[in-house]
């Protein structure tokens, strides 16, 4: 039985998204007058090409019973991966920086890894679902199966290359698998396999290995590999307390890199300060939070591995956002949920965020048991 949806959850997310507009319009003042001559153009953009068709797929995805996108998964993550592969074809694939993760067309611009991230947590829940816990006892039924479409998302990502998609995806993957089950002894081997995945990655490309030797030694060659990481402690540092005051930051002045996508927190601490940044890291908390006693409210089992999905999505990107800027995990280019510019991003996550809503609205009180 639908009932009314969790107003505590809505009310954290609004509030949320109303900081990181703030925050964005801030931050990107400078940097969108330099290049576009209109200081709101990041704004106006995110709002256009975020926002708007954000709340639509929220809109949408809220009112829609969750459990059609167990019957949905397979299509969607079969044109997720086709649409990753589309960002190779030339005429349709854009460039960003050092990455190929762009489809544009018409002038619209989309990141497909954005959309898989969506696409491959509905099939991960379908799939555990569907297989109970006897997916566990077979492995070629649980863990091989279930590794074998996440190293194919994770393989076209790498492709572009973007490890911190691949970092998000494969954090939610292991969070969605361990909430359906999975014994102790798989997620320990799956933490080995990472890890040493990642250090492989990094060991294969020069700029992952700078930027590695950076996270390590922040402070060698800080005009040149150490630059960002420098320009983001010194962002974070002059905000102290209290902060510089909003639109006050003097680091988003040309001096800090990506200061309207990975860097908008520094910016963010050095205007509003500790105190204000904690109130913020402890909004962000509270709708993680929230997210994860949804999940264990779920009505069913499809319902509390998509909903602990899109928490560990979040809390993931959140933590290796933040973590980067503070010196504690090497850079990886991940916006921060809600507050980096990136319509994609804001859209998809949105929409995630719509499913969590209808999975709310039909809770129950009692915690759901497994099997």
């Amino acid at each position: 039985m639908i009932r009314r949806p969790d107003y505590l959850l809505l009310s954290l997310l609004a509030a949320i998204v109303a900081v990181g507009f703030v925050i964005l319009t801030s931050a990107s003042g400078p940097v969108a007058f330099q290049k576009f001559g209109d200081a709101y153009w990041y704004v106006k953009h995110q709002a256009i090409f975020g926002l708007i068709p954000g709340l639509f797929l929220f809109w949408i995805s809220a009112r829609l019973d969750y459990r059609v996108w167990r019957r949905l998964a397979t299509p969607i993550l079969i044109v997720s991966l086709a649409l990753l592969a589309a960002v190779f074809l030339p005429g349709i694939g854009a460039e960003w920086g050092t990455t190929r993760s762009w489809i544009n067309i018409g002038g619209y611009s989309f990141q497909p890894a954005e959309f898989t991230k969506l696409a491959l947590l509905a099939y991960m829940a379908a799939w555990f679902d569907r297989r109970g816990e006897r997916g566990f006892i077979d492995l070629s039924q649980g863990l091989l199966g279930f590794l074998a479409v996440l190293g194919l998302a994770s393989i076209m990502i790498m492709l572009q290359p973007d490890l911190g998609s691949f970092s998000v995806i494969g954090t939610m993957a292991v969070i969605v698998y361990f909430v359906a089950g999975a014994p102790w002894s798989h997620l320990a081997g799956l933490a080995v396999g990472g890890v040493a995945l990642i250090g492989a990655l990094i060991k294969a490309a020069p700029y992952r290995a700078a930027r590695f030797m950076t996270f390590l030694h922040p402070e060698l060659d800080p005009r040149g590999v150490g630059y960002h990481i420098n320009q983001a402690l010194l962002a974070i540092g002059s905000g102290g307390i209290v902060g510089l005051g909003l639109g006050h930051s003097r680091q988003k002045y040309l001096y800090l890199p990506e200061v309207v996508s990975d860097s908008i927190f520094a910016v963010m601490a050095e205007e509003l300060g500790f105190i204000l940044t904690l109130a913020f890291l402890v909004l962000a908390a509270a709708l993680i939070l929230r997210c994860a006693s949804i999940a264990r409210r779920a009505p069913d089992r499809f319902g509390r591995l998509l909903v602990a999905g899109v928490c560990g999505w979040i809390f993931a990107q959140t933590i290796f956002n933040i973590g980067s800027m503070v010196g504690l995990l090497p850079l990886t280019g991940l916006p921060l949920p809600f507050v980096s510019y990136g319509g994609s991003a804001l859209m998809v996550t949105l929409a995630a965020m719509g499913m969590v809503v209808n999975v709310s609205g039909q809770a129950v009180e009692t915690v759901y048991k497994k099997g």
